[in-house]
């Protein structure tokens, strides 16, 4: 395979070395090569060598050396490394079987990426099914190894050991739907580190297993215990302590963080939207979890549109600013051509005032921003409300002949009723001018799509609501999970703590969510300890006497 190679770089010439003289040789060798071979150059990859490559004395390129270039010799590794290794790094360029584009390196980052998500995701499920499953199995080999293995050595079982039997069959029962509903449930989220509580649960349940499993193997199996009682109250046991184990699991994974003990400020970055949530005892991730679920619900959608009128009314204001004095420049300009070499009269007076005037001007400019942006504001506000009104006569207007309508079908043949699907397509053009202006108007076109729309008036329609059901959710901007996954901005976050994110919250603790376009500043406050008292009013105390003359004025 023929390559083509392009090698550029500085070379540190010095009378007194002659290594450097023999280097300055090579680059101009190397630069007459290149420049006959420019045409043809290859621009499909460019790999730039570390500074810890070969040296410049001998680039290589995939491994061999490049044609026309000496062999390192032994006695390079004394030499010592050039200290602008950043100016003399050797760019190779060329087309290979090895090289790759830059779009299939992020490609195969991508689908890395997946794989290593889906494993994260169904691991924790597939670990906890492998350990149900040992659970489960567990009592029950104890119970059968013995009847397979010695079974004519074994003592009968009385009613007491078939009871037994009942007991385990039971227990285990609870167990399984106990662990189903705990355990073997879809994650709500992907962590970015493990579940202190559950790797510990984890961990105490198989503990527990293997120590009765080694037990159960030296006292049992290896002595061949006659007393069959015994092994199936051991087995017992065995299922009581697993029955223990997971009221533990209940206690720290759904019972503890019920009781709020801290409020967590959230506060997002883009438009200061904040909200105060009081939360318990829960680890960084878990209170980012929590705090990710509250946000979907509470928050309204993050619309970026709505800060592009202040970037821009901002970067306006900045623009007016801006003073040049130039006169100061004109002024020496035309004393050197124009006034004599004695006179020292010039407009000196007049270019102090004219900066002045202009200073001045700057200010007045600087004063008057809130007036512009209080009219602006209130422009804005009136053209708001102008479209709103003619939104929702447009709106009450196609409620009305879809009611007038309903009342002309009860004598219309089979064959002219329409469907919702068909009525909402007939009167969606009456109001989609007005709803399509107004939704222009306040930047929230990009949240609702044509679609959406017609689906949330056949909605309306089947369910007889009025028009202002319908505006509601135009009117005003709703919850971030009102509108499809697509419109959310923000499917993955991360997680930015100085702390562990493993630890638990405290007084002062803070971190911050971050997405691609914007994050959420979390501060953690600790909910005061209230003191109450209690007072006692005699009831006696509040009785009184009315005295009532005997005259009265007339």
């Amino acid at each position: 395979m023929d390559t083509e190679s392009t090698h550029s770089g500085y070379s540190y010439h010095s009378s007194r070395s002659g290594r450097s003289n023999r280097h300055g040789d090579r680059s101009r060798e190397r630069h007459k090569a290149s420049g006959s071979k420019d045409s043809v150059r290859s621009e499909r990859s460019v790999v730039i060598n570390p500074p810890d490559s070969p040296s410049q004395d001998s680039p290589v390129h995939n491994g061999e050396p490049l044609p026309g270039e000496p062999t390192p010799t032994a006695d390079e590794g004394d030499e010592a490394q050039d200290d602008n290794w950043g100016e003399t790094t050797t760019a190779v360029t060329g087309t290979s079987e090895l090289s790759i584009s830059q779009e299939e390196v992020v490609g195969l980052g991508k689908e890395m990426y997946d794989r290593t998500e889906s494993f994260r995701r169904y691991l924790p499920l597939a670990v906890g099914s492998c350990v149900g499953l040992l659970v489960l199995a567990t009592p029950l080999a104890f119970l059968l190894l013995p009847a397979v293995m010695w079974p004519d050595r074994l003592q009968a079982c009385g009613a007491a050991c078939e009871g037994l039997f009942l007991s385990i069959a039971f227990k285990l029962l609870i167990l399984l739907m106990a662990m189903w509903a705990l355990f073997l449930k879809p994650g709500r989220a992907s962590l970015p580190r493990v579940c202190v509580y559950r790797a510990f649960l984890t961990t105490l349940t198989l503990l527990l297993t293997m120590s009765y499993w080694l037990f159960y193997g030296v006292r049992i199996l290896d002595a061949q215990d006659e007393d069959y009682h015994g092994i199936v109250q051991f087995a017992v046991s065995l299922v009581d302590s697993q029955l223990f184990v997971h009221y533990l699991a209940v206690v720290l994974l759904e019972l503890r963080h019920l009781q709020p003990c801290y409020s967590a400020s959230v506060m997002r970055s883009t438009d200061g939207e904040t909200r105060q949530y009081n939360i318990g005892q829960l680890s960084i991730q878990k209170a980012a979890l929590s705090i990710l679920e509250y946000y979907y619900r509470d928050f309204p959608l993050h619309n970026p549109a709505l800060l592009s009128a202040s970037k821009h009314r901002a970067a306006k204001h900045l623009a007016g600013l801006k003073v040049y004095n130039v006169d100061a420049f004109k002024n020496k300009l035309r004393k050197y051509l124009l006034d004599p070499p004695g006179s020292t009269a010039g407009a000196q007076p007049g270019n102090g005032n004219q900066s002045r005037a202009m200073v001045t001007a700057a200010a007045k400019r600087k004063d008057s921003a809130h007036n512009e942006l209080y009219y602006e504001e209130a422009d804005y506000e009136r053209r708001v409300r102008k479209r709103r009104a003619r939104l929702v006569v447009a709106v009450e207007e196609a409620f009305t002949h879809v009611r007038r309508m309903k009342k002309e079908d009860v004598h219309a043949t089979p064959s002219d009723i329409m469907d919702v699907r068909e009525a909402a397509l007939a009167i969606f053009p009456s109001m989609a001018r007005a709803l399509q202006k107004y939704l222009r108007t306040t930047r929230r076109q990009h949240s609702h799509s044509m679609e959406s729309i017609q689906k949330h008036l056949a909605f309306c329609l089947v369910n007889n609501m009025s028009p202002k059901a319908f505006l509601e959710a135009y009117l005003a901007p709703g919850p971030t999970l009102q509108y499809g996954p697509e419109r959310w901005m923000a499917d993955q976050w991360t997680l930015v703590s100085e702390a562990s994110v493993t630890g638990g919250i405290k007084e002062g603790s803070e971190f911050l969510l971050k997405c691609l376009d914007f994050s959420l500043a979390v501060t953690i406050k600790g909910i005061p300890y209230i003191r109450l008292t209690e007072e006692y009013v005699d009831l006696k105390s509040h009785k009184f006497i009315l005295l009532l003359q005997s005259e009265t004025s007339v």
